[in-house]
């Protein structure tokens, strides 16, 4: 299975399915989720009976700029998986080479750090206890599977070259860099 795993990663596909792939996922990360995380968030203030932490405008600028944050954050990651990776952030549909430069030079996973920001954003312009309490298991789930599944898939398509990258690039949080 993990071989076959493996081989379906080297397929290269053409510009028009990646974009088909990328058009599915954005209805899902970009809709359906934060819409799910919203709802769901809601019922659980409800069940537990927490309030809202509301403080306008707060709650909107914060918000927003998280938001705005992450979102561009991960708009600039799957552009370059997209141009300069030959690929998506879909699995089966993975890039075709390992990616090092900016934003992936800063930190392994700067589309996982965007889509935290971007819900964490979410949580914070709703108002939300109950969405932040998603929010947090959400984005722990993701790093942990990270780590578990996608680190070792890594590992076993560009071996050294991801150790070595590993190595000096941090896993989610960018180091702040020296300059001169």
């Amino acid at each position: 299975m993990k071989d076959r795993f493996l081989q379906q990663t080297k397929r290269e596909y053409g510009p028009n399915q990646r974009l088909a792939a990328l058009a599915v996922e954005a209805v899902f990360f970009i809709g359906i989720l934060p819409l799910a995380l919203l709802l769901l968030g809601g019922l659980f203030d409800q069940w537990l009976g927490w309030p809202k932490l509301r403080l306008p405008p707060v709650n909107a600028i914060v918000g927003a700029l998280l938001i705005a944050t992450g979102w561009g954050l991960g708009i600039w990651s799957v552009h370059v998986q997209f141009t300069l990776g030959r690929g998506t952030p879909v699995p089966l549909m993975a890039t075709q080479r390992l990616l090092i430069c900016p934003p992936y030079s800063h930190c392994r996973n700067p589309m996982a750090l965007g889509a935290v920001v971007l819900y964490l954003g979410v949580s914070v312009a709703a108002g939300s206890p109950g969405a932040a309490l998603l929010w947090l298991l959400g984005a722990a789930a993701l790093l942990t599977y990270i780590r578990l599944v996608e680190e070792q898939e890594m590992v076993a398509r560009f071996g050294e070259e991801y150790l070595a990258y590993r190595r000096r690039t941090p896993f989610i949080i960018p180091k702040l860099r020296r300059r001169g």
